[in-house]
């Protein structure tokens, strides 16, 4: 899995390539806890390139989320794959994870 962040006007996008799982998630959540630490709380995470996203995954995108709230901000999910989208629909998730169609759009405005 490969993790890459851009700084854009008023938020970060965190792209994630790859599988989502226990042995990637670390490095979401040290994405995130940097862009919050930095004072960019608002990130929209980039998942057009995720393939799978395991039980730790959704760990790591939750803990974000709770994260950059906490830090006055908002995570949000764009671009969602429909493998990821089931998952996230499986486990109720999809009612927590604002789901956006691109990363530009998820805090377009807002």
């Amino acid at each position: 899995m490969n993790v890459s962040t851009d700084t854009r006007d008023g938020y970060a996008v965190v792209t994630i390539t790859g599988r989502l799982t226990a042995s990637g998630a670390p490095l979401l959540r040290n994405a995130v806890s940097d862009l919050v630490a930095a004072g960019q709380p608002r990130i929209a995470i980039d998942l057009s390139g995720t393939e799978f996203v395991d039980s730790s995954g959704l760990g790591a995108l939750v803990g974000g989320l709770k994260s950059a709230r906490v830090a006055g901000g908002d995570l949000r999910i764009a671009a969602v794959p429909e493998a990821v989208r089931t998952v996230l629909h499986l486990t109720n998730l999809d009612r927590v994870l604002r789901d956006y169609p691109t990363p530009e759009s998820a805090f377009d405005g807002r």
